[in-house]
């Protein structure tokens, strides 16, 4: 299964945004398309036909409640190193609905009221959580010093965030 990060509907989401940052719109097709070709493949469907087993596999996503405000984007993605899928509003003014992604995790953060309810918890499988809580520590967005909890099954990183929730990166024992 391929992660957000290299996931093709992904990258093309990711690509579209980027573009019209600077101004440039294209179509949901045309990015896939020169996604497909960055991944070396002649076209999308040459591209779906090999990784496609991984684009239609279910994916089960926390929606996590957030509140208004730029305090979610300043915690996930300043502090935690998330990268911001797409955002959707029903018009100026309503609340935020967003994904967000970081290796292989992803979240939905949601401002909308009765979406869910503070206080979850995810857990959150990463490769090195001790390099994790390092650069948390080091970073100078959030003045967390979170301690380590280890047992037989490996290590846990329980980070609070803002909203009441709280995400656990783990990594498992050898």
């Amino acid at each position: 299964m391929s992660s957000p990060a290299t996931d093709p509907k992904v990258m093309a989401s990711r690509l579209r945004a980027r573009l019209a940052e600077d101004g440039t719109t294209i179509g949901h097709s045309r990015a896939l398309e020169l996604v497909a070709e960055q991944l070396g493949f002649r076209d999308w469907n040459t591209c779906a036909a090999v990784v496609g087993p991984a684009l239609t596999e279910p994916a089960t996503i926390p929606v996590l409640r957030t509140f208004p405000g730029q305090e979610a984007r300043r915690f996930y993605v300043d502090f935690l190193g998330f990268q911001v899928d797409w955002e959707h509003r029903f018009e100026a003014g309503m609340p935020l609905y967003q994904q967000v992604s970081r290796e292989n995790c992803v979240l939905h953060l949601s401002e909308h009221h009765g979406d869910a309810t503070p206080g979850a918890a995810v857990r959150i499988e990463v490769a090195d959580v001790q390099l994790l809580q390092q650069q948390l520590a080091d970073s100078q967005v959030y003045p967390l010093r979170i301690g380590l909890d280890r047992a037989d099954w490996g290590e846990d990183l329980a980070v609070p965030d803002p909203f009441g929730n709280r995400l656990i990166f783990h990594t498992p024992a050898q």
